[in-house]
């Protein structure tokens, strides 16, 4: 059985995410969309529980994936899961550089482990989770770019943040 875990800290989990989760899903027998502790990011918009539940609106119709997290080193979590391949999303030629660095880094904790990495779809090169955050914090419209699942918990999060 081929398994594939899409890692990312998915606040929130945005189209673009979906639509390399949905990819990733058509190649491998089962995909584990990992939410992780991202100590780069110091204040998350959602808890990681908020994040995983959202990812699991998110992706229900794609019966071969399952939503996990992790506090730790990606390397250490796809220990778990022997020949796993670790997908990444590319967007642009920056996301290459930082994604090539880490995976080597993660090749030096964990020899046995694989990555691929996927471009992203043309109409998703531009979107990221931080520019949902922005957008929520003015109120903007955001059909088109987060499943529909999670625009209600977009906007009353972004709510809260404002009037606070």
């Amino acid at each position: 059985m081929s398994i594939a875990i899409c890692p990312g800290s998915f606040d929130p989990i945005t189209l673009g995410h979906l639509n390399i989760i949905r990819r990733t899903s058509r190649i491998f027998d089962r995909v584990i969309v990992c939410v992780m502790y991202n100590s780069n990011k110091t204040s998350p918009m959602f808890s990681v529980e908020e994040r995983i539940d959202m990812v699991q609106r998110a992706v229900y119709k794609y019966p071969n994936v399952t939503v996990d997290s992790s506090a730790g080193l990606l390397a250490e979590y796809a220990k778990q899961f022997p020949g796993a391949v670790v997908v990444k999303g590319l967007r642009a030629a920056s996301d290459f550089e930082y994604e090539f660095q880490m995976n080597l880094i993660n090749k030096k904790i964990n020899p046995e482990m694989e990555t691929m990495f996927l471009t992203s779809s043309g109409k998703y090169t531009f979107l990221s989770s931080s520019v949902v955050r922005e957008m929520a914090r003015y109120d903007a419209d955001l059909k088109g770019l987060v499943p529909d699942e999670i625009i209600e918990d977009i906007r009353e999060k972004a709510k809260q943040w404002r009037s606070s």
